[in-house]
Parts: C-alpha cells; sequence; structure tokens
C-alpha cells in the first residue's frame, strides 16, 4: 500500500464517522426539543372545559366491571384522553394521599366497585364541605377504569383525577 492510498482510506474514515457523529448529533437535538416542547406542553384545563357526560357511580364502575374495552371506547377519545365526566355518589371516604391532595370516594348500593376522586391542589379545600354519607357531584377525567382483582378478591375502583366539586343547584 502507498501513502497516497493510506492517506485517502483515512480520510474515508474520518469522513464516516463525520456523518454518522452529525446524524447522531441531530438526532439527539431534535429528540430533546421534543422533549421540551412535551415537558412544557399546557395542561389540560378539566374544570374549564365543558361536562361530556353525566353518569351516577355505580353505574360507571359498571360499566368497567361488565365490558372494559366498551366502557374505554365510550368514554375515552381516539388519542386516549377521557371525557369530561361528572359523577354522583354518595361519598362513602375521604383520605389524604402522599401528595396531600384529598381523595373522595363515591360509591353506590348498586355496584361492589366505586369511584375514587383525586383532588388537585386548586381544587384540595373544596373537600373540607363534604362528610361521609353526603350526596355529592364530582367533576373530572377517567385515569383508570374499575375491575376485579382475583388474586386479591378485591374490587378495583374507577379512578378519576383532576377532579372539583360541582356545586349543587
Amino acid at each position: 500500500m502507498t501513502d497516497h492510498t493510506r492517506n485517502d482510506a483515512r480520510f474515508a474514515r474520518r469522513r464516516a464517522v463525520r456523518r454518522i457523529l452529525f446524524v447522531i448529533l441531530v438526532a439527539a437535538l431534535v429528540g430533546g426539543a421534543y422533549a421540551f416542547y412535551l415537558f412544557n406542553m399546557p395542561q389540560r384545563d378539566v374544570q374549564a372545559t365543558a361536562t361530556d357526560a353525566r353518569i351516577e357511580a355505580g353505574a360507571l364502575a359498571q360499566e368497567f366491571l361488565s365490558d372494559a374495552n366498551t366502557a374505554n371506547a365510550k368514554y375515552l377519545d381516539a388519542e386516549g384522553d377521557s371525557k369530561v365526566l361528572e359523577v354522583s355518589g354518595t361519598v362513602s371516604s375521604i383520605e389524604t394521599d402522599l401528595s396531600g391532595q384529598s381523595v373522595v370516594t363515591l360509591s353506590s348500593e348498586a355496584s361492589p366497585a366505586g369511584v375514587r376522586c383525586s383532588f388537585t391542589a386548586a381544587t384540595n379545600a373544596q373537600v373540607a364541605e363534604l362528610r361521609t354519607g353526603d350526596a355529592a357531584t364530582i367533576k373530572g377525567v377517567i385515569r383508570a377504569g374499575a375491575s376485579y382483582d382475583p388474586d386479591l378478591e378485591l374490587y378495583e375502583h374507577v379512578v378519576l383525577e383532576k377532579c372539583a366539586l360541582v356545586p349543587s343547584n
């Protein structure tokens, strides 16, 4: 091999490495920009959004227990975002989660599962008005549907998030 051939081979390798590094750099920049966009995307304002459906807590839980696929098709849009629901029921428990947010469980005699409603920092104070046994209507979006866990022999509640108390008329 001559010196000229060796130099051409080195030059070709360097150019290939530079191209690969350039492609990796561009991919990292595009990925970083997309992640930045997703992180800073505005959150959905559930309370300012019109209600899509009103339903009783037991009926909602029973829909998921009967056929989760049909319930998901009914309450989720094409992107998987939940419709905004107003759920009515009897307050069976009021708790505080590890984040300090209130969690109200609505139940019904008609269903073994109920609806757990997680409030936000902005709506957390509304729970002070509620007592166990009160009838309440809560607005929020579905995070998870009801199900039965055969291993634990327990029913899991529908989970609503971004909740707020709907004032009674």
